[in-house]
């Protein structure tokens, strides 16, 4: 039988210091709760302008079909042709912008798979701010017919819009937040985190219409067009901390 061995009282005090000291250490290393803000408001605030639409777009475009694939692609080939040599007259760029669009040649099957004829599209684009030039293009352009109208804001009137609804809308974020604050009985605010975005949108012009309008007119009559309206629209939002 083995007896214990006496344990000196100052060394039992050692043992149990220790070990009151490992069972508080996990939490003595937490960090504090972070502290709940106090006076904080969340808010946002908008501006909406109305830009007339300063981009007009026209997309032409003409089908063929027939038995061989070449005469097809020939015959979309000499239409594209024309109509590029007449646009290319009032290219400019930035004003009248002109692109060739879908140019595409497929077999037309009939029973059992069996290629029968061959179909094919062709399209020219005239895109710019020189909405008279590009218009009067579909009264000159013969050999291609108009399958799509649109129009939009170029690059330089969206950017001046955003810039001014911006201006806006931030004018209206910091008067309602003064206003607001004070209503609650403090003196002024300070921003603690903000956040600012624009949305544009551009209604595209009825194509329907248009087309009927423009297949109607004689030749070298500007297609009809009238500029329609845009909106862009800026909003701020964030938080201010009120202030006593």
């Amino acid at each position: 039988m083995t007896l214990p061995l006496p344990v000196h009282p100052r060394a039992a005090r050692a043992v149990l210091a220790a070990a009151v000291l490992a069972a508080a250490g996990p939490l003595a290393a937490q960090p504090p709760a972070p502290a709940v803000p106090q006076n904080v408001m969340t808010l946002s605030a908008s501006a909406t302008a109305e830009v007339t639409m300063d981009l007009l777009s026209i997309t032409f475009s003409t089908n063929r079909e027939g038995l061989e694939a070449a005469a097809v692609q020939s015959q979309l080939k000499q239409a594209l042709d024309a109509a590029l040599a007449e646009a290319r007259r009032v290219a400019k760029p930035g004003q009248v912008d002109v692109r060739t669009g879908n140019f595409s040649l497929m077999p037309r099957y009939g029973q059992k798979g069996v290629i029968t004829g061959w179909q094919g599209t062709a399209q020219l684009v005239a895109e710019g701010r020189d909405q008279q030039a590009i218009s009067q293009l579909a009264g000159r352009i013969t050999t291609l017919s108009i399958a799509r109208v649109g129009q939009g804001l170029s690059r330089e009137a969206r950017e001046k819009a955003e810039a001014e609804t911006t201006a806006q809308a931030i004018a209206r974020f910091r008067e309602r937040a003064l206003a607001q604050a004070q209503l609650f009985g403090f003196s002024g605010y300070s921003i603690r985190e903000v956040q600012v975005g624009t949305d544009g949108a551009t209604a595209p012009m009825p194509v329907v219409a248009l087309r009927a309008r423009a297949m109607a007119a004689p030749a070298d009559e500007a297609l009809p067009v009238e500029a329609g309206k845009a909106s862009v629209t800026a909003t701020v939002g964030g938080s201010v901390q009120m202030l006593r």
